[in-house]
């Protein structure tokens, strides 16, 4: 987690400690939802939350608009709307694999 958002991690590194301090670990990371570049940087024996992403599958149940459809779990069978990537197209009754964490959720297969 980086700013309170689930990261990939893209690159680590370690500097070495100083005369003064500990090493340093410079992490960057891509958001998982959003996308957006993150970096942190921090002792490397500080502690970082690992955040618990669910992959799901689901079908879909209708599609609103081009950016949103609504997507019915399959293992709950709870109906929830999902905003849909735009390289992704989507018709009613396509299964999709998506993934979910508290209230965020991203469609990555179709």
């Amino acid at each position: 987690m980086m700013d309170d958002e689930p990261c990939k991690i893209t690159a680590y590194s370690t500097a070495k400690p100083g005369k003064h301090g500990s090493a340093k670990a410079r992490i960057e990371g891509k958001g998982v939802f959003d996308g957006q570049k993150r970096s942190l940087s921090q002792p490397v024996d500080a502690k970082i939350w690992v955040p618990i992403i669910n992959r799901k599958q689901g079908q879909v149940v209708s599609v609103e608009s081009a950016d949103v459809a609504q997507v019915m779990d399959l293992e709950t069978y709870e109906t929830i709307t999902i905003k849909t990537p735009g390289d992704v197209s989507l018709s009613p009754d396509d299964e999709i694999e998506y993934l979910e964490m508290e209230d965020q959720r991203k469609i990555i297969e179709s």
